[in-house]
């Protein structure tokens, strides 16, 4: 496994980490057994930077991860997330109306330990706020996480989906370590003002859904996708932008196979070249696609291949809004 630096911690996490979301939430049906066998796969690849949110399943990824997490703590650097909560009581997407967002400093102090309780933990690695509450001004917001620092229940702090206003006002009250923001060949909006600003602070860039949300492997796939699944809700994945995403993901899987990798592959490389200061969170539940993420490091891209995947791009612009409606009301506060 090949390691990146966390922002200015001097913490080497593993080049790419894993996003477990799909385990428990979003991405269809769970298999506990898969998941906690992807998991300990995980620990044989050297794949120490584990993410979750005590939104996925409502707590319940969280509860999941503790299997595995608690008796190899000494080898995970764990990050959670806060923020999201159900009116119902419900677990649901972002966009969903009956979540909303509460970025108090009440909700801190017991969002932080409830996930304490169910990742059976005394202190998380990386404590992100899942968006910037547009209700709560963002340094009471970090002020409340800072006293979680001091009280040793949090490591290093982070932000998720900010604008870069948000960043520099978050970073006064106390030192962010990461921004985890969606970035991809397909969404690049932190390249504008995010990324140099985070880079001019010494924040390392997380992407979240580094391969699309996996449209270059089911983007033919979609009418077979359960109701359960989030991405069925996704501008992406429906009617009116779907024929430009099968000719996108068609051209990139033809490049990727001269390549002699897959598009998936592709696409999670292309992230990666961006920086080293970008640790891409690819999320899976199984051993196969987790073990084809992780072999993305190995891929070199010559300023040919970047030429070549900019200008499929370019041919295919109509991709669609990453979220719902709803949800990107959420992004860039």
């Amino acid at each position: 496994m090949k390691f990146r630096k966390l922002g200015n911690t001097g913490k080497q996490l593993s080049a790419i980490g894993l996003g477990c979301m799909g385990m428990s939430f979003a991405y269809g049906p769970a298999d506990e057994q898969e998941s906690i066998s992807t998991l300990h796969k995980a620990l044989d690849l050297g794949v120490n930077f584990w993410d979750t949110a005590d939104m996925y399943a409502n707590g319940e990824n969280e509860k999941l991860i503790s299997k595995v997490l608690v008796p190899n703590r000494d080898k995970i650097f764990i990050a959670t997330k806060f923020g999201f909560r159900f009116k119902d009581g419900k677990a649901s997407h972002s966009g969903a109306p009956g979540t909303y967002f509460d970025g108090s400093p009440e909700w801190i102090k017991k969002a932080v330990d409830l996930s304490l309780q169910r990742l059976k933990i005394d202190e998380i690695d990386l404590y992100y706020a899942h968006r910037v509450d547009p209700n709560v001004p963002v340094e009471e917001t970090v002020g409340a996480m800072a006293d979680l620092v001091k009280a040793g229940k949090v490591k290093y702090l982070g932000l998720s989906e900010a604008s870069a206003e948000s960043i520099r006002k978050a970073n006064k009250i106390h030192p962010i370590t990461a921004l985890q923001s969606e970035y991809s060949i397909l969404t690049k909006d932190v390249e504008k003002e995010i990324l140099p600003t985070i880079r001019e602070l010494g924040i390392t860039l997380v992407p979240y859904s580094p391969l699309a949300r996996g449209l270059f492997a089911n983007i033919n796939e979609v009418q077979n996708l359960g109701d359960e699944d989030f991405r069925k809700s996704l501008p992406r994945y429906q009617e009116k932008y779907l024929e430009n995403n099968r000719n996108l993901a068609k051209e990139i899987n033809d490049f990727a196979a001269s390549k002699g990798v897959k598009g998936t592959q592709l696409a999670l490389a292309w992230v990666l070249n961006q920086g080293e200061d970008i640790i891409p969170i690819p999320g899976t539940k199984r051993i196969k696609y987790l073990e084809e993420n992780m072999a993305a490091t190995d891929i070199e891209l010559s300023q040919s291949d970047l030429q070549t995947i900019d200008a499929i791009l370019r041919k295919y612009p109509d991709t669609g809004d990453r979220y719902s409606e709803g949800s990107m009301k959420l992004v860039n506060n």
